[in-house]
């Protein structure tokens, strides 16, 4: 039985008579414009940095678990295996000495000789922007075949390594060297937040992000950008339900493609631009590539957006586009003729824990041809009446695999649609 099935059956009935209730009472598709329609296409992406660099990226969401040792140990091994020299930044942490420590202890117990750097806006007794240009820490740092970025704030990483006239510090180029050297990069929720050129800053929730928008130096803010200029990162994601933010800020900046990691997991990202899931769990890749937007409603919207799962042991190489599936899924294609099957698939709340996985997995191996989401707030939120529907399509270019050991599936280009509704106020009353 796949997971959240037994669930999703019980709560079927429930679910649909309230989204029902809200289609015939209390949600209504948000009005046309009188005029025709138009379609605005994403705006191309800047030119990638394929070729300028030899080393590998190891980007995790967050979460990562002192025992998961394929994701430790890859690191490790990227930096050379037993004995390898990698630079810990704690610089995102409130205590970056003491998070970096504990990075270090588990970089060391899988063989590396990790140290701290001390360039960190926190640090105690330390003038970081001074730090970040001292000699013996660049030769430090330089002489390391890997790095590594501890999670908290993004801000923090960027506010030490890069100065006022958003020139990089020594320390920041010593960084970049390593790899392009051929060295690793690895980084942890905000380690891994700064690995594209664009991150999230000082963000609202989801929702409140999609009713009131995004703005330059506020929600999001220049990142490192060791990714490239045409991918977008984001971290923490199916756990958190954070998918649904990636897009307006794709949009906003021009990416077309967006992967977002979620926790205890990572995307290892060669220097020929394949990237390899690890770990516990997967990754969402948003491609806008098609994707048009209605100028004429004035809240977020957005049409043929394509969207995808990468399960651990997937391959994506974000160069070509070609998918290469784990190997417990190399024969496991889903035939579209013979679904499992057959039940309608929603959820009303499509921004909650793992929700959008949960969907995608019950619709590609449906005979139901789209899904829906709803997303919505309370009355005590900006804009209780807006919501918005979340509409995943499968397509002819729709392709789903099974684990051929475990009920994991891979889901690829599922079309997806998200317009705004309006919610009758109250949501519900006592009775």
């Amino acid at each position: 039985m796949k997971p959240a099935l037994l669930t999703l059956k019980r709560s079927l009935k429930i679910a649909l008579l309230l989204f029902i209730g809200f289609g015939m009472q209390g949600a209504t598709a948000a009005p046309e414009p009188k005029q025709a329609k138009t379609a605005k296409a994403a705006p191309p992406p800047a030119k990638p940095v394929v070729g300028q660099t030899k080393g590998t990226l190891v980007i995790i969401g967050g979460g990562l678990r002192g025992d998961n040792a394929v994701v430790w140990q890859r690191i490790v091994d990227l930096a050379g295996g037993k004995g390898a020299k990698i630079a810990v930044f704690g610089s995102a942490s409130i205590n970056p000495e003491r998070s970096a420590n504990i990075t270090i202890g588990r970089l060391n117990q899988y063989g590396a000789d990790a140290f701290f750097v001390p360039v960190a806006v926190n640090y105690p007794g330390n003038d970081y922007r001074k730090a970040a240009d001292d000699p013996a820490i660049v030769q430090s740092v330089r002489s390391a075949a890997g790095v590594f970025f501890v999670g908290g704030d993004q801000g923090r990483i960027t506010q030490a390594l890069v100065r006022n006239d958003g020139s990089r510090t020594a320390v920041l180029d010593a960084v970049w060297q390593v790899y392009r050297g051929g060295g690793v990069v690895a980084g942890s929720s905000a380690g891994a937040a700064i690995m594209s050129t664009t991150m999230f800053h000082e963000t609202k929730p989801v929702l409140d992000m999609l009713k009131m928008g995004i703005t330059d130096g506020k929600e999001i803010a220049p990142g490192l950008g060791f990714v490239g200029d045409d991918v977008f990162i984001d971290q923490h994601l199916l756990v958190r339900g954070r998918f649904a933010r990636m897009i307006p800020v794709m949009l906003k900046k021009g990416y077309q493609l967006g992967l977002g990691i979620d926790e205890n997991t990572a995307m290892v990202v060669t220097a020929d631009r394949e990237v390899e899931v690890i770990g516990y769990s997967g990754a969402l890749l948003i491609d806008l590539s098609n994707a048009m937007t209605e100028p004429g409603m004035q809240a977020f919207n957005v049409s043929n957006a394509a969207i995808s799962y990468l399960d651990r042991g997937d391959k994506f190489n974000l160069a070509t586009r070609v998918f290469t599936p784990a190997p417990d899924k190399t024969h496991g294609r889903l035939d579209p003729d013979n679904p499992e099957l057959r039940e309608a698939v929603f959820t009303n709340d499509i921004l909650g824990r793992n929700a959008v996985l949960h969907l995608m997995g019950n619709l590609i191996d449906n005979a139901q041809q789209e899904a829906i989401g709803i997303a919505f707030g309370n009355q005590r939120d900006p804009l209780p009446e807006l919501g918005f529907e979340f509409r995943f399509s499968k397509t002819l270019n729709s392709v789903g695999y099974a684990s051929a050991e475990s009920s994991a599936y891979s889901v690829l280009k599922l079309r997806l649609d998200i317009r705004p509704i309006q919610l009758r106020q109250p949501l519900y009353r006592y009775k």
